[in-house]
C-alpha cells in the first residue's frame, strides 16, 4: 500500500485552504474518506475539510477566493462548494456527546483529536494537514493506515460507544467491509466490534427508516453483496431490518429429506446477478434476486413421497414485496418492478419443462413486458447447483426458451403490447355505455392474441371481436 500520495493532493484548491487558513490563523485539515480512498489509490471526488473554527465562516472565505457558490447548511454547521470537479464540504471541528434515547447529539466546538474521535472507524478518521508548515503530513492518532494494511474496520472509541451514539455506524461497519474488500484483500470487522454490535443490535430502533435503507442500497451495490447480508445475520442486525430473509435460515430434514439451505442460496443468487451488472449496478433487479425466495417459508410444506416442497412462493413471495418495500420506504416505481420479477422468476423454466410453446411465451412476454433481459437474467442467477452437468442442462434450457422469445417477439410484438380494439371501438359499434360488457370483450380479443388464435392486428381483432359479440347476443349499431 502506499504511503506517499503527492498527486492526491496536487489539487489547486488544498493550497487554497492553506492560504486561507494561515491568513485566518485557524488550523484546516483534509479527513476521511477522501485520505482513506488516497492510501487505496481510488479516485475520489468527494473531499471533507474539519477547520478548527467556524466551517460556514471558513468556506465562506474559500468562496470568495476560488469565485465559487457556497451552500450553505446551518442546522448541521457545515457548508459545500464545487471546484474543479470536485465537492468540497467544510465543517468546523466539533465533540459530540448523545442522550441514549436520541440520535441527535450535543454538539461542542473542539479540536482535531476531538473530531477524530467522533469519526466512525480509524481508517476514517485519518487526515492530512493543510498548515504551510506541515503540508500534507498524516495525522493518525488511531493507527489507521495500520488498520488500512491490514484490512481492519475498527472503532477509534470503545465500540459500544461508538455504536450506542449513532447506531447507523454498525450497519457503515457492514457497507465498508464490504465495499473495500477485493478478490486480493478482504477487510474484517474486528471481534471487539462484532459482539459490540450483537449488544447493541436494538438500538437500530432509534434510527430513521430512511437512514437504514440508504445504507442497505449502498450495501446491494457493492461487488459482492453478499458479505453484507451475512455480517449483518451474524450480528443479530438483519433480523432487525429484513426478519423475512432471516426466515430462509436453516434446513429442516423430516424422514431423511431435507431441503436446499435458502438464506445461503439467496445470496448465491444475489452475488450471481451482481456478477452479470456493466458500468452501473442494477439496484433493482439485485433487490429483486435478494427477495425471489422470501414466499418459502410460508409455502414449505412436506410429502413423503417428493419431499419438501415450496409450491405457490412465487405468487406468495410476490405479494410480500409491497408490505417490504413500504416498511423501508422504497420508491413505488420500484417496488412494482420487484413485485413483477418475483412474480415471473420461475416461469422461464416451466416454459422448459411444459414445452416452449408460442403461446406460453406469449404470455410470459405480455407479463414480464420491457422488463424480460432482467428476469432471464435472474432466472439464469438462479441456478446454483453444485452439479455441472444439471447447471449446463438447465442453462441451455434457458438458451432456448431465450431463442423463442426473440423469434415470437420478431412476430408478434407482444412485449409492447396493446390492445387493438379499445373500449371507444365496442361503444361505438355496439352503442354501448361504459359497462363490463366492453372489459369481456377486450379481454376475449387479448386471450385470443397470447393464445395464437388471432394476430396482433385490428382486422382479425375487429372480426374476432363481432363474431364474441354475436355469441353474447349483442348486436351492431345501426
Amino acid at each position: 500500500m502506499p504511503t506517499i500520495v503527492p498527486q492526491y493532493l496536487d489539487r489547486k484548491i488544498f493550497r487554497l485552504v492553506s492560504e486561507v487558513a494561515e491568513e485566518r490563523g485557524v488550523r484546516a485539515f483534509v479527513i476521511g474518506g477522501f485520505v482513506r480512498d488516497c492510501f487505496l489509490g481510488r479516485p475520489s471526488c468527494d473531499i471533507d475539510i474539519v477547520v478548527e473554527g467556524s466551517g460556514i465562516d471558513f468556506a465562506r472565505a474559500v468562496g470568495e477566493r476560488t469565485h465559487s457558490y457556497v451552500s450553505y447548511f446551518k442546522n448541521f454547521g457545515t457548508a459545500m462548494l464545487h471546484y474543479q470537479g470536485d465537492e468540497i464540504e467544510f465543517v468546523g471541528a466539533r465533540k459530540e456527546s448523545y442522550r441514549r434515547e436520541s440520535r441527535k447529539p450535543i454538539v461542542e466546538n473542539g479540536t482535531l483529536r476531538d473530531d477524530q474521535e467522533r469519526r466512525d472507524f480509524t481508517i476514517n478518521a485519518m487526515a492530512f494537514s493543510l498548515q504551510k508548515d506541515s503540508f500534507g503530513e498524516l495525522v493518525d492518532p488511531f493507527g489507521g493506515i495500520k488498520d488500512l494494511a491490514a484490512g481492519i474496520i475498527r472503532t477509534p472509541l470503545d465500540p459500544d460507544t461508538t455504536y450506542s451514539d449513532d447506531p447507523l455506524r454498525m450497519l457503515r461497519a457492514v457497507r465498508f467491509a464490504t465495499k473495500l474488500s477485493t478478490p486480493e484483500q478482504t477487510f474484517t470487522i474486528v471481534p471487539e466490534s462484532l459482539e459490540s454490535m450483537r449488544r447493541m443490535a436494538d438500538r437500530l430502533s432509534i434510527l430513521s427508516v430512511e437512514r437504514i435503507t440508504e445504507e442497505l442500497n449502498k450495501m446491494l451495490v457493492t461487488r459482492r453483496p453478499s458479505m453484507a447480508f451475512e455480517l449483518m445475520e451474524q450480528t443479530g442486525l438483519l433480523s432487525r431490518i429484513l426478519p423475512e430473509l432471516c426466515a430462509l435460515k436453516g434446513v429442516e430434514t423430516q424422514e431423511g429429506k431435507g431441503h436446499k439451505e435458502n438464506f445461503s442460496h439467496t445470496l448465491m443468487v444475489l452475488d450471481n446477478v451482481a456478477a452479470t451488472d456493466g458500468p452501473e449496478p442494477k439496484l433493482w433487479l439485485r433487490w429483486a434476486a435478494l427477495l425471489h425466495d422470501i414466499g418459502k417459508p410460508a409455502s414449505k410444506r412436506f410429502d413423503p413421497s417428493t419431499g419438501w416442497t415450496f409450491h405457490g412462493h412465487d405468487l406468495i413471495g410476490s405479494r410480500m414485496v409491497p408490505k417490504i418495500f413500504g416498511r423501508l420506504k422504497l420508491p413505488i416505481d420500484a417496488m412494482k418492478y420487484v413485485k413483477k420479477l418475483v412474480w415471473l422468476h420461475l416461469r422461464p423454466i416451466a416454459l422448459v419443462d411444459d414445452g416452449v410453446t408460442d403461446s406460453a411465451v406469449r404470455r410470459l412476454l405480455f407479463d414480464a413486458g420491457e422488463d424480460i433481459e432482467d428476469l432471464m437474467i435472474l432466472c439464469r442467477a438462479d441456478v446454483t447447483s453444485k452439479n455441472p452437468a444439471k447447471v449446463a442442462r438447465i442453462q441451455s434450457n434457458f438458451s432456448l426458451v431465450e431463442q423463442k422469445l426473440v423469434e415470437v417477439e420478431e412476430k408478434d410484438k407482444i412485449r409492447n403490447f396493446k390492445n387493438p380494439i379499445t373500449g371507444e371501438h365496442v361503444m361505438e359499434v355496439y352503442g354501448l355505455d361504459p359497462c363490463n360488457t366492453i372489459g369481456v370483450l377486450k379481454e376475449a380479443v387479448k386471450e385470443a392474441i397470447l393464445d395464437g388464435v388471432i394476430e396482433n392486428d385490428f382486422e382479425q381483432a375487429d372480426a374476432f371481436m363481432r363474431k364474441k359479440a354475436a355469441e353474447m347476443g349483442l348486436t351492431e349499431k345501426k
